[in-house]
């Protein structure tokens, strides 16, 4: 506020004027905090003021006010009971706030910590069971995700992260919500498997580090995607929420890292391995146990009660939980990964990934399956997968039949176009009955074996190359039949030769109208030579896991430090420092600052210049505030003093008009 601005406020309040802004609001402080002439003005105050002052006594103190506040509002505003911070908001000083509470700092003291109620109790090994099968479809849901991505995923937005509308694909594709969906991809790519592939058309893939993930066992392919949810500060929370510029934020966008995440998460996890064994705690009584450790300054909106309710729902749907309560391996994540007490800026990192995780994984093998070598193919086209399949096994499958149901057994579809996808990645009609025959625990069904031999027959009877592309075939009456259909009309098809067709589409199109119209077409390289094509070529380069994105600054260093303690001991020099009291000088007030004339304050300072002594002075800031300091003067010119500054122990530059008045040292403290 402005000085003028000032000063009426303190001739409404019925309080003296004072020469300058600092002592005006030394004059309102004491005002403010004397209960019995704060008592005395609020009585004057109109009771819809009082009840201003009610709303925002515990919080927010802010508010909005228009152009033309209302007259309770003004005259709290005209008293100084309200202070404006810009043109449309106000805010409650806390002096004030303080009164009103009678000097309490909460609304209702509670000091004994709350304590977590527990809800429901199940036996242990029921919560293990049910937390193993859950980690089992977490890996499910990030190997489904990354396959689904394998020859590369959506595109990155200019803005970085992905678009709404990819997001709604991924989520149908795993059936779950986007919201299931954002915690999925931002947990793949926290544990470093997927990343975008810095292309100038950039894209989304798995990383090189997906492949060693794979090749893992499932208990320590788990603990490497704990560990990176642990310490990660991105929050799939967020997802779809607004930011201060009111932009959308998306999945893998750059605006998601909250820096308290990793610390709620552990704290949460504490809370729940205080409980007994098999025990699921009450979520209201474990959120009011967080508010009493980490009180609410904003009100109901406070992140960290959003980032506890969303810590309880992923570490339910990652398995570290099941039914609610702490599983074993939860807590031996917890005891490798230290209390949540541990203080912040502390906590595993995802580089910490291996020791962290061992000592859960161990404790979660042996609730999970063993992988079987197996399958039951039935009469109908369908295989039946009895449980988790080797690595070999499930890969292979993947690319010969399509998913057509998961839980406790998973049923696997033939169908010509799975089958026509494995001899597109170089398989052999031969090899496929080799691996069905390998891998059945009952014979193959007859209609299957027609089905490939069907397949294998028509599969690669016609050549796609370019010209832009070209057909070519032994069979011309094949090539007749392909020229007379209608569908083809649009990919434009011109006879070379008895046996050859030019297109001037490109391959891919000509490959994909003639699977569309039935056929069986294989692609051909320049040599003549059957494409093979596999569904995991395209990664991105090597890329690590994204470190942890803190909000607030980082630890100190011993620099810092040093420079901290030398700044705090310059402060305490200026504070003691002997002084010379001045001629004319004003008497200045224990810990007051000097006040001497604006001609005096000029004539010191330059005769410290000529000397090369040092003074003390009292400052001002553009901002208001006051300081003192030690300095010794080098040079004065233009209205500006260019100093050392002792206090601050670097040369600076004061307007002489900032100063409010100097004395002398009895001693130099250089």
């Amino acid at each position: 506020m402005s000085p003028g601005r000032v000063q009426e406020i303190l001739q409404v309040a019925g309080l003296p004027a004072t020469h300058d802004p600092v002592s005006a609001v030394a004059a309102l402080t004491s005002l403010f905090t004397d209960r019995t002439r704060m008592s005395a003005l609020l009585d004057t105050a109109p009771p819809e003021a009082l009840a201003v002052l009610d709303r925002l006594v515990w919080g927010p103190p802010y508010g909005e006010v228009s152009a033309d506040p209302a007259p309770p509002v003004r005259w709290l505003r005209d008293h100084g009971l309200l202070l404006p911070t810009s043109a449309r908001t106000v805010v409650l000083p806390r002096e004030v706030a303080l009164h009103l509470r009678a000097g309490r700092a909460h609304r209702a003291p509670e000091p004994v910590a709350p304590a977590v109620a527990p809800a429901k109790e199940y036996k242990p090994q029921v919560v293990d069971s049910a937390a193993a099968g859950q980690a089992l479809t977490a890996l499910t849901m990030v190997e489904d995700l990354l396959a689904e991505w394998n020859e590369g995923g959506p595109a990155v937005l200019r803005a970085g992260g992905l678009s709404v509308r990819d997001l709604k694909r991924t989520a149908a594709a795993l059936d779950t919500t986007e919201q299931a969906a954002a915690f999925w991809l931002e947990l793949a790519y926290a544990a470093g498997l997927l990343a975008s592939d810095g292309e100038a058309d950039e894209r989304y893939a798995p990383t090189p580090a997906y492949d060693g993930w794979l090749d893992l066992p499932p208990a320590e392919r788990w603990s490497r995607l704990v560990a990176g949810w642990l310490a990660a500060t991105r929050t799939p929370g967020l997802v779809g929420d607004q930011d201060a510029r009111a932009r959308t934020l998306a999945a893998l966008g750059p605006d998601l890292d909250r820096s308290p995440a990793p610390e709620v998460r552990h704290r949460v996890l504490a809370l729940l391995g205080r409980l007994p064994e098999g025990t699921a705690p009450d979520p209201e009584t474990l959120l009011a146990r967080l508010r009493w450790e980490h009180p609410t300054r904003t009100g109901p909106d406070d992140l960290r009660p959003r980032l506890a309710g969303w810590t309880l729902a992923e570490a339910e749907w990652l398995g570290v939980t099941g039914r609610g309560a702490l599983a074993a391996h939860g807590r031996a994540l917890l005891a490798a990964g230290g209390d949540g007490d541990t203080p912040k800026g502390h906590r595993p990192s995802a580089t910490t990934a291996p020791p962290l995780g061992l000592s859960a994984a161990a404790a979660l093998a042996p609730h999970l399956p063993e992988p079987v070598d197996h399958v039951l193919l039935q009469a109908d086209l369908t295989a039946v997968a009895p449980g988790p399949l080797r690595r070999p096994l499930a890969a292979t499958l993947n690319v010969l039949a399509d998913i057509e149901s998961k839980g406790g057994a998973t049923v696997y579809r033939f169908t010509p176009a799975s089958v026509r996808r494995a001899l597109d990645a170089g398989q052999a009609a031969s090899d496929l009955h080799a691996f069905l025959a390998a891998h059945s625990a009952t014979p193959v069904p007859q209609p299957l074996s027609y089905l490939i031999d069907d397949v294998a027959r028509r599969h690669g009877h016609l050549r796609v190359g370019a010209a832009s592309a070209y057909v070519r075939c032994d069979d011309d009456a094949l090539l007749d039949e392909i020229v007379a259909d209608k569908r083809s009309a649009g990919l434009r098809l011109r006879r070379l030769a008895p046996t050859v067709l030019a297109a001037q589409a490109d391959p891919a199109t000509l490959l994909d109208g003639l699977r569309a119209m039935g056929y069986a077409p294989a692609a051909e390289s320049a040599e003549g030579d059957v494409v093979i094509t596999r569904a995991d070529t395209r990664r991105t380069p090597p890329r690590s896991a994204p470190a942890p994105v803190p909000e607030g600054p980082p630890l100190p260093d011993e620099t810092l430090l040093g420079a901290a303690v030398r700044a705090i001991r310059a402060g305490d020099e200026a504070a003691t420092v002997v002084r010379k009291e001045a001629p004319r000088t004003a008497p200045a007030e224990p810990g007051g600052l000097p006040r001497t004339t604006a001609a005096e304050t000029l004539a010191t300072v330059q005769a410290a210049v000529m000397t090369g002594s040092a003074l003390w002075i009292g400052y001002v800031n553009a901002d208001g505030a006051a300081s003192q300091r030690v300095i010794a003067p080098v040079r004065v010119e233009g209205g500006f003093v260019t100093a050392y500054d002792h206090t601050a122990d670097e040369v600076r530059t004061y307007p002489l008009h900032r100063i409010t008045g100097v004395a002398e040292l009895a001693d130099d403290p250089a």
